[in-house]
C-alpha cells in the first residue's frame, strides 16, 4: 500500500481518513481518533496531507508538518464539489484527498501559534465591545422609559449617568439608583480590559516588522496591522495584490454565468442604436446590432390590446 495523498476530514473526537495512491484510487479507508491520526502518520513516509481549514486544522497540520509530511489546507467552499453523493465522514475525506490533487486549487498557509495567539486576542476583544455595546444600549433604553434620552456617544452617556446617579438628584427610584450603578461598574470594567489589550496590541505593533511597516499607511493602526498580520501571516501566498483585496473583501463579489458580451450587448436603447434622424422614437430596424434585432422582434409583436 502506497499512499501518496491521505485525506483527513476532521472531527472533534474522530477522524475519517482516506488514502489515494499515484493513479488517485483510493487505496485505504479508517476511521481513527484524533491522536491516532498523528501516530498513524508517523509510521508513514513522507507524503501529501490534506485537510480542510477548520478549527483544529493548524494545530493538526503543525504536528503532522513535525514529522516530514507535506501539509494541504482548503477552504471548505473548495472541497464540497468533490464530494460524491451522499455526504458523509468518508466522502469528505475522499473529496478533501481528490482536492489536494488538483492544480489549480488555492491552498491556505499553515498558521503558527503565536498567529493563532494574536487572532484569539483580537476575537476575546470583539467579544468584550459587544458586550459594552450591549451592556450601553440596555443602559439607554432603561433611562428612555423613565423620561431621560441619552445623547449619541459614550462620553456623553457617562455625563448623563453621573449627573442622575449624583445623591442629590432625586429623579431615580432607589431600586433604579442601584441597579444603574452597577451598570455603571460593569461597563468601567469592560472599558478597562478592552485597554489593556488595546495596550497589547500596540506593542506588538512596534515590536513586529510586519505590523510596523502596516501601521506606516494612512488610516492603518496597531488593530488593524496586528489582525493582518495574524490572518494573512506570509503574504507570498498571493500572487498579487489584487487577491489579497479579493481574500480581505475590499472588491464587489462576482456570480455570474455569462460569457464576456459584446460592449453593445448589455445597452437597450443606446445612441448607435437608434437612427438619429428619426424623431418618432422608433429606432432603426434595419440594423443588426443586438438591440436592434430586439427592437425588430418586439415591434412585430401584436399589441395586447
Amino acid at each position: 500500500m502506497s499512499i501518496v495523498i491521505l485525506g483527513i476530514d476532521l472531527g472533534k473526537n474522530s477522524c475519517s481518513v482516506v488514502g489515494l495512491d499515484r493513479a488517485g484510487t483510493v487505496v485505504m479507508r479508517r476511521r481513527l481518533r484524533r491522536e491516532g491520526v498523528i501516530a498513524f502518520a508517523s509510521k508513514l513516509p513522507a507524503c501529501i496531507m490534506a485537510m480542510e481549514a477548520c478549527c483544529g486544522a493548524h494545530h493538526m497540520g503543525r504536528s503532522l508538518a513535525a514529522l516530514g509530511h507535506e501539509i494541504r489546507l482548503m477552504s471548505p467552499e473548495y472541497v464540497r464539489p468533490y464530494v460524491k453523493a451522499q455526504k458523509n465522514d468518508d466522502r469528505d475525506a475522499e473529496a478533501i484527498a481528490e482536492a489536494a490533487t488538483r492544480p489549480t486549487m488555492r491552498f491556505v498557509e499553515l498558521k503558527s501559534e503565536e498567529q493563532l495567539d494574536v487572532q484569539t486576542l483580537h476575537r476575546v476583544r470583539d467579544r468584550l465591545v459587544g458586550e459594552r455595546t450591549s451592556l450601553t444600549n440596555q443602559i439607554r433604553s432603561l433611562l428612555l422609559e423613565r423620561g431621560h434620552v441619552a445623547a449619541q456617544g459614550h462620553a456623553r452617556l457617562r455625563q448623563l449617568l453621573a449627573d442622575l446617579l449624583d445623591p442629590g438628584a432625586g429623579s431615580l427610584s432607589p431600586r433604579m439608583v442601584f441597579l444603574l450603578g452597577d451598570m455603571r461598574a460593569r461597563w468601567e470594567g469592560l472599558d478597562r480590559r478592552i485597554a489593556a489589550f488595546d495596550a497589547e496590541f500596540a506593542t506588538m505593533a512596534k515590536s513586529d516588522e510586519g505590523a510596523r511597516r502596516l501601521t506606516s499607511i494612512p488610516g492603518i493602526g496597531a488593530l488593524n496591522a496586528t489582525a493582518l498580520v495574524a490572518a494573512v501571516g506570509n503574504a507570498a501566498t498571493f500572487t498579487k495584490g489584487r487577491d489579497l483585496a479579493a481574500w480581505l473583501g475590499l472588491v464587489p463579489r462576482q456570480a455570474t454565468t455569462e460569457a464576456p458580451r459584446d460592449h453593445k450587448a448589455g445597452q437597450s436603447l443606446s445612441a448607435q442604436d437608434v437612427n438619429p434622424g428619426r424623431t418618432s422614437g422608433h429606432a432603426d430596424l434595419g440594423q443588426s446590432g443586438y438591440s436592434g434585432r430586439c427592437l425588430a422582434t418586439r415591434a412585430s409583436r401584436p399589441h395586447p390590446s
